[in-house]
């Protein structure tokens, strides 16, 4: 019988339950009884307790009021202060999404005012944060997920028979396996297979945004993967190595659950859509469209950090803070009835940085860790971010004082709200009279961190909810977003630039570059990894001469790398996460990684802690069990 069947089995008569179904792992009952719904909690989490699932009481449509009178309703409840910006309704599921600038307001003390909404209107009210920073991305995306509630129902729900109800496997085995489609000893194509008797879950599905042609894509044409049997999908964060390729599954043919933060599931879709753009820029055609993006997002299903969750019938998932990116999580995955753990950490940083508090480290259990290794290299050790700051700072100093402009091509997401930290904190404390440029997607992503302040560590965190001093909104910086003012930013007076791509591969920096690079009085500062074969990495070494867009360029501006602004582990931080964390694994898995840096981190932890390190290649398989 249905875990469903045995719930309701247990629900008193007088509740008058009207239907059930499935949210993903999550078990919603309706009921058209007006006292169960305002007094049943007691009911529910006993059931709760018995039948250790989440479950969720909400109204039948009966006894709903009508969304126009519930909007009333909230207008009046809620005071002008919130700031409300849109009122949504999905009224397949009887919620009602309220969207405010400043969400305390909107909640109330002690969740009074959404109390007063849900026992005046019998709808389930939730608040979401705004950005204050106008975000269209994220006003489109949440757009999307309402525009057909009864679709995302009956999706859910299938999500969940799928999870409770449906098992392949009719033998009690235990075993599980991982094959490596993407980024062993590489960096880029992020994609990697887990299999146990019950499931196919696929764990980031990214491009190599430097390689060419079908080196760009991860390995999908091994005998083990079939898109018709993945189960689910885990995102662990929205670097496009990690999702890029994740539109592809959809217009294959993919019809499945998406895992990841709500946070990484907003930028990824910007992302997404910008390679495609820059693709048609470049005269070269996407391998997928702005549609298969619109079904990728509609098909995500969003986790908090710490929040355990069933996404097969044998696998649960939990996602912690990677400490990488906005939203960017170490994926843990507790398979079977507990007999084997395995995490993969995604790209992760482990000590905190301005941005985000270091990566999570403590966990239940852990048989299996599997983990990045970009600086593994015994000789990539980053210098304090105390020295980089300063390092950066005085080059900015000296450029503007010989009349020059200061380029630094940085990745989207994470490096440039990083580096607009530092030189908010630079302004404030210094005084500064140069502008500040944002070009490419910087501004936009922005806004998504704007939004979702609780992925941020503590200290921007309280900036932003309690000091009323958010830096992302200083006076400092000037958004790029026409041909004109960036040619305003080109030619008018000495100024710092920030713009994507970081690794010079497309994007606004490019064009900067060619504009800049002839003049000597210019500086550019590299703030993130430049792959192999990139402009960045060709720079990077010395090249005089470079071509761009068919255009030779000379090279005659400053250039120079800060690396203590990685979100990504230094050698020493890799090999103190793997001595620190609880419980130590059994097993350490290295990708993510040039060759030599992946053998040499996996030789290094070996002989320093005497467990099994493997360094595996693409298209190899490892048994975990």
């Amino acid at each position: 019988m249905a875990v469903i069947d045995e719930i309701l089995k247990k629900v008193p008569d007088d509740a008058h339950i009207t239907s059930s179904s499935y949210e993903g792992a999550n078990i919603i009952i309706y009921t058209k009884s007006k006292s169960f719904f305002l007094h049943g909690s007691d009911t529910v989490m006993s059931l709760v307790n018995e039948f250790k699932k989440r479950i969720d009481l909400r109204a039948d449509s009966s006894i709903r009021m009508d969304a126009e009178d519930v909007k009333n309703l909230i207008e009046k409840t809620i005071p002008e202060e919130a700031e409300i910006t849109q009122i949504l309704f999905e009224p397949a599921r009887s919620l009602v999404t309220i969207e405010a600038k400043k969400p305390g307001l909107a909640i109330g003390k002690d969740g009074d005012l959404l109390k007063e909404i849900k026992e005046k209107s019998f709808w389930t009210p939730f608040v979401r944060r705004e950005s204050v920073i106008p975000s269209k991305i994220t006003q489109n995306i949440r757009s999307v997920l309402y525009q057909d509630s009864e679709w995302r129902r009956k999706f859910l729900d299938r999500v969940g028979k799928r999870i409770y109800e449906v098992r392949k496997s009719t033998i009690d085995e235990q075993w599980a396996r991982v094959s490596f489609l993407g980024a062993a000893r590489q960096v880029g194509r992020s994609c990697f297979l887990l299999q146990t008797p019950e499931s196919k879950i696929l764990f980031d599905c990214g491009i190599n945004v430097a390689a060419h042609g079908k080196f760009q894509f991860p390995y999908l044409n091994v005998p083990e993967f079939h898109i018709q049997d993945i189960d689910a999908v885990v995102i662990s964060h929205s670097h496009l190595d990690h999702m890029g390729f994740l539109p592809y599954l959809f217009k294959m043919g993919y019809d499945g659950p998406v895992y990841c933060t709500e946070a990484t599931r907003d930028v990824m879709a910007l992302l997404m859509l910008d390679y495609i753009e820059i693709g048609r820029g470049e005269n070269n055609s996407s391998v997928y469209s702005s549609a298969d993006v619109k079904e990728t997002v509609k098909h995500c299903v969003t986790l908090e950090f710490g929040e355990v969750t069933d996404i097969t019938p044998d696998v649960r998932l939990t996602l912690y803070n990677a400490g990488h990116i906005l939203g960017s999580a170490l994926c843990h995955f507790h398979i079977g009835e507990g007999w084997y753990n395995f995490m993969y950490t995604g790209d992760f940083k482990q000590i905190k940085s301005m941005l985000f508090d270091g990566a999570h480290s403590v966990f239940p259990r852990l048989e299996t860790l599997m983990m990045e290794s970009t600086y593994g290299g015994v000789d990539n050790v980053m210098p304090a971010r105390e020295e980089s700051e300063k390092k950066l700072i005085d080059l900015i100093k000296e450029t503007i004082k010989k009349k020059g402009k200061v380029l630094i091509p940085s990745l989207g997401v994470g490096r440039s709200q990083e580096i607009m930290l530092i030189l908010e904190k630079f302004s404030r404390e210094e005084k500064i009279d140069f502008p500040i440029y944002l070009d490419g997607m910087v501004w936009d992503i922005s806004a998504i961190h704007n939004a979702y302040p609780r992925f941020l560590g503590k200290e921007v965190k309280d900036k932003i909810f309690y000091e009323g001093s958010d830096p992302f909104l200083s006076k400092i910086f000037r958004q790029v977003g026409s041909h004109k003012e960036r040619m305003a930013a080109i030619e008018g007076p000495p100024c710092v630039i920030i713009a994507t791509s970081g690794m010079l591969t497309g994007g606004p920096s490019v064009q900067y570059f060619k504009q800049l690079a002839d003049n000597p009085k210019n500086s550019m500062v590299f703030v993130n990894y430049l792959g192999e074969g990139t402009l960045g990495r060709e720079v990077q070494g010395g090249a005089k001469q470079v071509t761009v867009d068919n255009e030779k360029v000379e090279v005659k501006l400053k250039t120079d790398t800060i690396e203590g602004f990685s979100g990504h582990c230094d050698r020493n931080e890799l090999m103190n996460y793997v001595k620190n964390v609880k419980p130590r694994p059994r097993k350490v898995i290295i990708v993510h990684g040039e060759q030599t840096r992946c053998l040499d981190l996996a030789s290094s932890l070996h002989k320093e802690f005497k467990i099994e390190t493997i360094a595996p290649k693409n298209l190899e398989v490892v048994r975990l069990k």
